[in-house]
């Protein structure tokens, strides 16, 4: 499996990454497309996971302030979960925070993830609360 990194403007990466956040978001969970593809595309950098030509996960990349990465968007097709995809993901999110000078990580998770996140070394640090109908906790990472 490769990884590869883009914006918008590389097409197909950007298709690519929204056909498995369609799938995966909107399909699967129900979430409306108008909540799902947000005013952050633009500012954000995205994630495909392929195995061979196939894209199988995604998740995007953005800066808050100077010193935080927020990962947003992680999502892996069913097939395809279990099996390292979504570490991969947030592996090399990661790496590209680092390369963008953040010194930290953040996240929403949705709370049945929370323990993969947490495997990954990431905190819990809110309480429960509702995004797009589903439950979610916010989690942080240091990456110093």
């Amino acid at each position: 499996m490769n990884i590869a990194i883009g914006t918008t403007k590389d097409r197909p990466l950007y298709e690519d990454a929204l056909h498995v956040r369609r799938l995966v978001f909107i399909e699967e969970q129900n979430v409306p497309e108008e909540e799902e593809i947000d005013a952050f595309e633009q500012e954000s950098s995205h994630l495909v996971l392929y195995d061979g030509e196939k894209p199988v996960a995604a998740g995007r990349l953005r800066l808050i302030g100077e010193s935080i990465g927020k990962a947003e968007r992680i999502c892996v097709l069913p097939s395809y979960r279990g099996r390292g995809a979504g570490r991969m993901v947030m592996e090399a999110l990661e790496r590209l925070a680092k390369t963008k000078g953040a010194k930290k990580v953040k996240l929403n998770a949705q709370t049945h993830a929370e323990p993969f996140y947490e495997k990954l070394g990431y905190e819990t640090v809110s309480g429960v609360f509702m995004d797009a109908g589903i439950p979610h906790v916010t989690m942080v990472k240091s990456l110093e």
